[in-house]
């Protein structure tokens, strides 16, 4: 038993190791969402290695939306152990939602970060635009932004709330909201909440009925002072 037992392997006996990472080398940036939502959910190896080639790709291009190619991929050392079965690792990452991928008239593949800038660069290429033009793409400011913008410096607990709020609004109603809270000089994201609620409770009637979106507004404000 004791001679069986001495010719039974290790499970690391074979392992390729790594010797540790160089004093100064290049770090690549990688959203934090990666690792608090997508990284749970990635089960398949060959999904997490192509999704991590492609965030290397991104983090490397100049510009707002960060593209790559399959092309690309194929010719990153990182995944030459994979090369025959990107295709797979790429359908994988795309069905997940962490990749978008786009045609041009041309037939040529372009992938994009999943975020707002890729989502509309992506959406410009399948419409006949240049990945040259992709770059040019313009965000709209983040409820984030526009707190620190019109209010000041975040809290966590303000930061939970933009959160919701930023799930339960449009971006553009937010921004309206942030811009007659600042016309009205008042410097309260409690005092945008109450905009924002009064809106939704009016519900999308200035947009349906054409009125005047301006008077609207000067009534909610005049409700919201004489509530104070």
């Amino acid at each position: 038993m004791e001679g069986s037992a001495s010719n039974i392997q290790s499970p690391t006996s074979n392992m390729k190791t790594f010797s540790g990472f160089a004093s100064g080398s290049k770090a690549v940036s990688i959203p934090e969402q990666f690792f608090s939502e997508l990284l749970p959910l990635i089960d398949d190896v060959l999904e997490l290695k192509v999704t991590l080639a492609c965030l290397r790709q991104f983090d490397q291009k100049s510009g707002l939306a960060k593209w790559t190619t399959p092309d690309e991929l194929i010719s990153d050392p990182a995944l030459a152990d994979a090369a025959e079965v990107l295709t797979e690792g790429l359908e994988k990452a795309s069905a997940r939602g962490s990749i978008i991928e786009a045609v041009d008239r041309s037939g040529a593949r372009w992938l994009f970060l999943n975020d707002e800038l890729g989502r509309a660069a992506a959406e410009s290429i399948t419409h006949g635009g240049s990945i040259e033009e992709a770059p040019a793409v313009q965000l709209r400011p983040n409820i984030f932004t526009l707190y620190e913008q019109s209010i000041g410096a975040l809290s966590p607990l303000i930061a939970d709330q933009l959160r919701d709020a930023e799930k339960e609004f449009a971006p553009r109603v937010i921004e309206e909201a942030f811009e007659e809270a600042a016309r009205q000089n008042v410097r309260s994201w409690a005092y945008v909440r109450k905009i924002l609620d009064n809106r939704a409770r009016k519900g999308k009637r200035d947009e349906t009925r054409g009125r005047d979106v301006a008077a609207d507004w000067q009534r909610v404000i005049k409700k919201d002072q004489r509530s104070q």
